[in-house]
């Protein structure tokens, strides 16, 4: 037997350690936030179906978030989109600073509202790039329709790149100064050189990897695979256009 009220500390604890809101944790596991709340009040416990996503979220296993021990890391299944603003350079050379900060917040806030409205998490703002993900259930058709709306909202004003694969929350940087992020990895790194060819080689300003195409339940937002080799990966990898259907 477990303590609810433990369990919902421990929670509480493991949230806060990696930055994310209950709002966030509700999107990444497809509850409630609400029932987030519960938890974490200990009225009641996560459903064991959502136990499993839950543990690898905080990268931990069952057994060390139910209390029962310590133990190592797990992965967490995601679709990470990375977005670039295009035309910065040429924009920031004819503003202001503070019309730059004024013109950067207002792109990311619009970016930030679509992928919340598809249950995305928003990790990080970096110069003109954004970072997210989508886990839990559909997480590879939720990021695809999120960048679709942002295309139909913010026309031909980013470029966005998709890769599905294993990722790592956690907070990066130094404890006293450290924000909520994903480890570096292969899942990372592919979103963001998609990203980059999505800029020169398609005309919608999207691309997505086979990871992400192969588990997206309506294929009309699909255009043609390429075989591409990226800078720093070893294999080719397929990509994909990913174009409004009603275009």
């Amino acid at each position: 037997m477990f303590c609810t009220a433990s369990l919902g500390t421990r929670i509480r604890a493991r949230r806060e350690k990696l930055g994310l809101k209950q709002v966030d944790l509700a999107n990444a596991l497809q509850v409630t936030p609400q029932a987030v709340s519960k938890w974490e009040r200990g009225e009641n416990a996560p459903d064991i179906s959502v136990l499993v996503p839950l543990a690898k979220l905080f990268g931990l296993s069952t057994d060390s978030l139910l209390g029962y021990h310590e133990t190592g890391d797990e992965a967490l299944q995601a679709t990470v989109l990375f977005t670039d603003i295009k035309g910065t350079s040429r924009r920031v050379h004819a503003m202001e600073p503070r019309q730059v900060v004024t013109w950067l917040n207002g792109l990311f806030f619009q970016l930030t509202e679509i992928v919340l409205q598809y249950d995305g998490i928003p990790v990080q703002y970096s110069g003109d790039s954004f970072l997210c993900f989508f886990s839990g259930e559909k997480h590879q058709s939720r990021a695809v329709r999120a960048c679709i709306g942002t295309q139909t909202v913010l026309p031909d004003a980013v470029h966005m790149g998709l890769h599905s694969g294993t990722i790592h929350p956690c907070a990066i940087g130094h404890p006293d100064y450290s924000s909520p992020g994903i480890a570096i990895g292969d899942t990372t790194i592919l979103a963001f050189r998609t990203s980059e060819w999505a800029g020169g080689n398609t005309r919608s300003g999207i691309a997505a990897t086979d990871a992400v195409v192969e588990g997206v339940d309506d294929r009309a937002y699909i255009g043609g695979k390429q075989s591409v080799h990226f800078s720093g990966v070893d294999d080719e990898v397929d990509v994909y256009e990913i174009m409004d259907k009603a275009s």
